[in-house]
């Protein structure tokens, strides 16, 4: 038997592959499959690598995770104007969020960071940071300067309508289309006129 042959990169492109290969292994498998042998199977990647760059397969759980909220998060960074709600709202809703491979991924980590408590502090991080950007267009979407208590609960709805309606399109998507989508989002918003 001859032994695995190993790419050679750059540190930060090794952690980020690794990061890539952990997104596709949730993808694939879910949470069971997500276990140091199949992330460095499928990265090229050798096991002590994985200790290297994220301290252990929690770490490097945190970093997937994170990775996995980039694509929300890119333009909504703390302090920045938040784009306009609408537009929020179809992002949320769109090709990109609700493509298959993704919504796999959110459902793997939804599941761990109930039992996971390194996971749950990446999620509470980043969610405070999502709930307070929809607040903020919330606020800015209703002529306000700044959120009330009002914009807060309405953005806390609005997270747990748009996680459900992740959720159907991730185990039922024959029960869920975008048309739905944006009827129950378009609902809620009226309620909250």
């Amino acid at each position: 038997m001859t032994a695995p042959k190993y790419k050679r990169l750059a540190p930060q492109d090794r952690a980020a592959e690794l990061v890539q290969a952990g997104l596709r292994v949730l993808a694939r498998g879910g949470i069971t499959a997500f276990t140091i042998d199949n992330i460095c199977k499928a990265s090229g990647a050798s096991r002590g690598l994985v200790g290297h760059h994220f301290g252990n397969k929690d770490g490097l759980l945190a970093a997937c995770y994170a990775a996995a909220y980039a694509p929300l998060m890119q333009a909504w960074a703390a302090g920045e104007t938040p784009p306009a709600l609408p537009h929020l709202l179809d992002e949320l809703l769109s090709d990109r969020q609700l493509r298959p491979e993704g919504l796999n991924i959110w459902l793997a980590l939804w599941g761990e960071i109930a039992v996971n408590p390194t996971l749950r502090a990446a999620h509470l991080r980043h969610y405070r940071i999502y709930h307070d950007t929809i607040a903020r267009a919330a606020a800015q979407h209703f002529g306000r300067a700044a959120p009330d208590a009002g914009d807060r609960t309405l953005a806390t709805a609005l997270i747990a309508l748009l996680d459900g309606i992740w959720l159907e399109f991730c185990i039922a998507p024959e029960e869920m289309s975008r048309d739905k989508a944006r009827a129950a989002v378009n609902a809620l918003l009226r309620s909250a006129e």
